[in-house]
């Protein structure tokens, strides 16, 4: 480690935990100045909650950029930049009137949130190892800014208004900016990079320790215990006020009092991690705070006992005093927690403290974005002011529990003695063997005995999992044409926005999903993104129930449907590694087809379990549904809720029979030469011509019948297309094993340019009705030559990129060869995954359109010309480079 200056060294931790308390405090402004907001614009307490929470996603998702920026350029200049951006925000906030500009300015404020990254990697670099957990919890003192605000912020806003709150919390980190800049000096180990001439790590080589799972079940704790404390620094005011009856100062005095707490022990936290080990003060804070946080969820409750002389009746309450101990305890133990959580990351990442800091920091700081509006949808839900500590219990509780299990496991492996000792659990002395070390399926020897029977059992648990995927991105394809029958205020073109938006979303995370398998490996990254659908899912169920959600809301989590969009990458590049070549075909078809069943299937349930109180008591009261004189009670939370279950049982199943390939894994570097290969960019046009036709198609087809057919109910026949596009992808697939794919995908062309016209031609035009039977025949032979294309295309692809390798490869040795296999599956796969994330942009363009021509011609005409136009142009490239005589890669 470089010399360093022990003066340079103070000033550098004074610095940075003074500008960070000073950031926190501007951080968590609208905890105070919120309230008097929320009276001006007569906020719901969801809307309250989205624009408390705003500036804590923005700072959360910014957390990771800004610790690999300042592990690559030096935190310093990092540090600044934050600090006058966020002032900046700051200022702009007087000057806004909407609740929209209002969140607009919020995101600003945000980044002010991400100078905890910064000056994580920053004060890190300044301290030996067996000192970091010290300066490190010195430094998270900064958290008191929270407390900061809550003190002096409502006096500073009931005197001269929440304007000037915001004027001299700017001013304040402005000057602390400059301060920051003058009293401090580049990191030592910045500086000898510089001297050496030795580049920093890419931005692609810092995400590299991400793939570890130890960093996302430290994440998981810190989203309990920072996610946690930011969230209740946030919502203590507001439930003071509410739940006992507070004035606003007092409120935010007492909350105070939490934040303090939460905040001034985190430098002893610490000091305990660098003296007794941060293991078993993780132990001693989650089980305290599994402990308070049980007390603090019961509710005030009223008892009449029917006693031998007669009723007794007595109330079980806290009282606000007994409420401020155990919240204070818990932010005692949360701030241990915290200081614990960082004393583990320089030990185990030293070169990475930015990269994996601020990975960490990104989740607990989620925590503080979700937690807050999840409380706000509870207490709109139960009508309960402990509902948020109840939330906080199970989350403590099962924090604490995969902490042990994750300890005791690591344990038995590095000391398999301890396995002897006890018997409990019999499954985690002997783990089973998950990563496959030798994997050879074109070895016709090794499939029949080993491959086929592990292939079989990855793919038939891979495609419930994709099938949940698929259900969860197209749900709101259902939702929205029950919106405004119960009561939602929002115009047409809205509900097409709402219906597109999951097909953006999932578009883009395909593009990264397509190349997690080979980093992560194909069983964790089908129960990590498996179990994402659980955030969508919970949540659609608590905001449909409330007709005065905010549109904004409903977007965010139309957006967050797009978790299940993204998934069909990995999941096609994961079951592509397990076959052989022979069988590629008929297994990513039965992957993709069944998996594509998702969309019929939601499109056939949720119209079955919104009709009825599946989940009794627990899901909720019905919503009064009125069209055309007609009244009915429906569950349209049900819509969101029944998938739960599944997603639980479907990840559990990933971990536990899923495989990873050892040979498969890769980094992006490697992946990346897909970008070079001419036939990646033709394969990702010709799969947007079939699935993004077939998942744009299933996502506007409801609207499209509802807005054309008016009297026709479209949940009667919309899951009609996507069925028989998913049933027949396997045929698809089978045909193009016997006949070739090019040839299946060019015939298949021509039939789709045949069906669309067949659709214009049986919809309504000006003095002719149309014919809903006509037009419903050709939407069906649409999906199924969607379905047929997407089987063929995806066979395409691996016989592509096998021929190229191996022709490379020719003359150079069996090693060559051997070599030539392994990358063209690995390219295969990459291409499998991005060209299903181009595709996957239909499921947003092809309703987007529908809804833009509606909007400028009156008819969706002129969109279904244009899917013409671009099915002729898939002919010629289909013809000219794979499908001639004399084509340069015949498939």
């Amino acid at each position: 480690m470089p010399v360093i200056n022990s003066f340079q060294q103070k000033h550098a931790l004074t610095a940075s935990t003074v500008a960070f308390t000073t950031c926190f405090a501007v951080w968590t402004i609208f905890s105070i100045i919120g309230l008097q907001i929320q009276k001006d614009l007569h906020l719901s307490e969801t809307e309250f909650g989205l624009l408390v929470g705003t500036p804590i996603l923005s700072g959360s998702l910014i957390r990771l950029m800004l610790g690999i920026w300042s592990d690559q350029y030096g935190g310093r200049i990092v540090y600044l930049l934050v600090m006058v951006t966020a002032a900046i925000a700051t200022l702009l906030l007087t000057t806004v009137e909407t609740y929209i500009m209002f969140l607009v300015t919020a995101l600003g404020i945000g980044v002010a949130g991400g100078s905890f990254a910064v000056g994580i990697a920053y004060v890190s670099r300044w301290f030996p190892k067996e000192q970091q957990g010290t300066a490190l919890g010195i430094f998270g003192l900064g958290n008191v800014g929270a407390a900061v605000t809550k003190f002096v912020a409502p006096f500073v806003m009931v005197a001269f208004g929440w304007h000037a709150v915001a004027q001299i919390w700017a001013a304040a980190l402005l000057l602390m900016a400059a301060v920051f800049w003058y009293v401090t000096d580049d990191e030592p180990m910045l500086k000898e990079r510089r001297k050496s001439g030795v580049k920093p790590d890419s931005f692609l080589k810092q995400l590299e320790p991400l793939k570890d799972m130890r960093v996302w079940r430290f994440s998981l704790y810190y989203f309990c215990v920072f996610g946690a404390f930011v969230a209740l620094a946030l919502w203590l005011p507001r439930y003071l006020v509410g739940a006992y009856g507070f004035d606003v100062k007092s409120a935010g005095m007492l909350a105070a009092a939490y934040s303090i707490f939460a905040s001034l022990f985190r430098a002893l936290g610490g000091w305990l991690s660098d003296r007794y080990g941060a293991r078993v003060l993780m132990y001693w804070t989650f089980i305290v705070a599994t402990v308070c946080t049980f007390f603090l969820s019961y509710p005030p409750t009223d008892y009449i006992v029917h006693g031998i002389k007669g009723d007794i009746a007595f109330s079980l309450a806290i009282q606000p005093m007994g409420f401020i101990l155990l919240v204070s305890v818990l932010g005692l133990f949360m701030s241990f927690g915290k200081a614990a959580v960082y004393k583990h990351i320089p030990v185990y990442y030293p070169d990475n403290v930015g990269a994996v800091g601020g990975a960490v920091g990104m989740i607990g700081g989620l925590g503080g974005f979700l937690l807050p509006l999840t409380f706000g949808m509870l207490n709109d839900l139960t009508g309960i002011w402990s509902s948020c500590f109840m939330l906080l219990f199970v989350l403590m509780t099962i924090a604490l529990t995969w902490m042990h299990f994750s300890i005791v496991r690591m344990e038995r492996r590095v000391v398999p003695e301890l396995a002897k000792i006890s018997k409990d659990l019999h499954e985690l002395s002997h783990p089973a063997p998950l990563v496959l070390t030798d994997w050879n399926p074109e070895d016709k020897g090794f499939w029949e005995t080993t491959g086929k029977r592990i292939a079989t059992r990855n793919l038939w648990i891979s495609i419930p999992a994709l099938l949940l995927a698929f259900a969860v991105w197209m749900v709101w394809s259902v939702v929205v044409i029950n919106l405004p029958s119960i009561g939602f205020k929002y115009t047409t073109n809205q509900l097409f926005w709402l219906a597109a938006l999951p097909g953006l979303s999932g578009a883009t995370l395909r593009i990264f999903y397509s190349f997690m398998v080979p980093i992560f490996g194909g069983r964790r990254w089908t129960t990590i993104s498996t179990a994402s659908l659980l955030l969508p899912s919970v949540w659609i169920g608590f905001a449909v129930q409330n007709p005065e959600t905010p549109y904004v809301l409903m977007v965010v989590l139309a957006l967050l449907c797009g978790f299940g969009g993204g998934n069909f990458a990995s999941s096609m590049a994961n079951i592509s590694f397990f076959y052989p070549q022979s069988q590629k075909g008929t297994a990513l078809g039965l992957n993709a087809g069944l998996g594509n069943l998702g969309v019929s299937t939601v499109q056939f349930v949720v119209p079955l379990v919104i009709a009825a109180g599946v989940f009794g008591s627990f899901g909720g009261e019905p919503q009064e549904w009125v069209k055309a004189g007609v009244t009915k009670s429906i569950w349209l939370q049900n819509a969101g809720f029944i998938w739960v279950p599944f997603i639980i049982a479907t990840s559990i199943a990933a971990w536990f029979g899923m495989n990873d390939i050892a040979s498969a894994k890769a980094s992006f570097k490697e992946q990346s030469v897909i970008f070079k290969r001419k036939h990646n960019w033709l394969m990702c046009w010709l799969y947007t011509g079939t699935f993004g036709s077939f998942i744009g198609y299933a996502a506007g087809f409801p609207m499209l019948i509802k807005i054309l057919f008016p009297e026709v109910n479209p949940t009667e026949y919309a899951f009609l297309g996507p069925l028989v596009g998913a049933l027949i992808r396997p045929v698809g697939g089978w045909l193009a094993d016997k006949l070739g794919g090019a040839r299946v995908t060019l015939w298949n062309f021509v039939i789709m340019i045949g069906a669309v016209f067949g659709v214009l031609h049986f919809m309504p035009s000006v003095g002719n009705p149309g014919d809903f039977w006509g037009f419903l025949a050709m939407f069906m032979l649409l999906f199924v030559t969607t379905g047929i294309g997407n089987g063929s295309t995806f066979r395409m692809i691996p016989v592509i990129f096998m021929t190229e390798r191996l022709c490379a490869a020719k003359g150079q040795g069996e090693e060559a060869i051997a070599q030539a296999k392994k990358d063209a599956a690995k390219e295969a796969a990459a291409v499998l995954g991005f060209s299903s994330a181009i595709a996957a942009y239909g499921a947003f363009f092809i309703p987007k359109s529908y809804g833009t021509a509606i909007s400028m011609t009156g008819t969706p005409d002129a969109a279904l010309y244009c899917f013409i136009s671009f099915y002729l142009v898939c002919i010629g490239i289909t013809w000219w480079f794979y499908a001639r005589k004399t084509a340069a890669m015949p498939c």
